[in-house]
């Protein structure tokens, strides 16, 4: 398939890296020149072209822009019907998207995650699934909104990710370490959660006078729990 990408920042070129070597041809946009010219170099299905080329020689464009931007970047461009673009703007409603694309179709809004560059990333996703599913699974798992309100919800929920990650980078400090604590607790982290939900892993580690008992306990008294659903209502 002839793929187009209108922005290389680190999703859209993760997304690039996810589907080399797949037979597509892959048309890059210059913003983000350092991106643009790193995939270029490392892919051999990937080319540099200005925005109008990457829109009339693709069947399929992906929109990774500011919001913001994105009506200024789009403007005038070559866009044709029955061409399809998926956006990776999560603060655009697919309605305005296809507003700025047509004559082509508005597909879906997909959220990929930089784990995409090598398979085993979960995708959020809104829209026509078909197109994403042929390019993206069964190396990724995506998971379909219902709604856009649906889809806001998770936006907000993901984002303990960063919480998550500056825990494990605050017990690696305290452990001193270096890398290799670090390495230690991500690996623990990662595949202990792959195994089974959160529930379950709090009941197995919940062993009496335990270590993750206790820690778990100081952190609920501390008031982890509110300020963490205050923050994502917040959101």
């Amino acid at each position: 398939m002839r793929l187009g990408f209108l922005g290389t920042g680190t999703i859209a070129s993760a997304v690039v890296r996810g589907l080399a070597g797949q037979g597509h041809q892959i048309r890059v946009s210059p913003r983000s020149r350092a991106r643009a010219e790193a995939l270029a170099h490392d892919i051999p299905e990937v080319t540099i072209a200005p925005n109008a080329e990457v829109v009339a020689e693709s069947e399929l464009v992906f929109l990774g822009l500011l919001a913001a931007q994105a009506p200024t970047v789009l403007e005038g461009l070559p866009f044709r019907a029955g061409q399809k673009v998926v956006s990776f703007m999560a603060d655009m409603p697919l309605g305005q998207v296809a507003t700025l694309v047509a004559p082509a179709e508005a597909r879906a809004i997909m959220l990929p995650y930089p784990g995409i560059a090598e398979g085993g990333s979960p995708i959020l996703a809104l829209g026509d699934m078909a197109v994403l599913r042929a390019l993206f699974t069964p190396a990724n798992r995506i998971f379909e909104m219902e709604s856009e309100a649906r889809l806001a919800a998770y936006l907000c929920a993901q984002a303990v990710l960063s919480p998550v990650a500056q825990l494990v980078g605050t017990a690696a400090d305290w452990l001193g370490d270096g890398p290799a604590g670090e390495s230690f607790l991500r690996l623990l982290v990662t595949s202990s959660l792959s195994g089974q939900d959160s529930a379950a892993l709090i009941a197995a580690l919940n062993t009496e006078g335990g270590y993750n008992q206790r820690l778990r306990q100081h952190m609920e008294r501390a008031g982890l729990p509110e300020t963490l659903r205050a923050g994502l209502d917040g959101l």
